[in-house]
């Protein structure tokens, strides 16, 4: 996935193959049998190319990440004690950057409430005529 990301672009077996041996030696059919998991898994979508396939991250790495993050953090039994643990392993460039995101998304001081889950709708109701004159306006007649 990281050759995947690093280009920002659809990819072929090809060119993650070159871009690997830079570093290593590795066999065409172990990149294609990767990037065929990752298709497989949903990661990345592909697109045939003539007798082969482009390939394309389905998400960035930085919602890849929070996605991760929000899974730990969800598991947890103490979500306030995990979030302070996991405030102070931080670096001071790592808080640095949850500031920056914070006033990105204008974070309130206080937290609200989570809105509720959406009720069953319940039967409509006769129209009550304490206004006649408004009634007729108020349905659209």
């Amino acid at each position: 996935m990281t050759r995947v990301w690093k280009w920002n672009r659809p990819v072929t077996v090809r060119e993650v193959l070159e871009d690997l041996q830079q570093e290593r030696s590795i066999a065409y059919t172990t990149v294609m049998t990767v990037l065929d998991n990752l298709h497989q898994k949903g990661w990345v979508r592909r697109e045939a190319e003539g007798r082969a396939y482009r390939y394309e991250a389905v998400s960035t790495r930085a919602a890849y990440a929070a996605a991760l993050m929000n899974e730990a953090w969800s598991q947890s039994d103490n979500p306030a004690a995990a979030l302070v643990a996991f405030f102070g392993m931080m670096s001071e460039e790592q808080r640095q950057a949850l500031r920056d995101a914070m006033r990105i998304v204008r974070v309130p001081e206080t937290i609200e409430a989570p809105p509720q889950a959406p009720q069953a709708p319940q039967a409509p109701q006769a129209p009550q005529e304490e206004n006649p004159g408004s009634a007729g306006e108020a349905t659209g007649r």
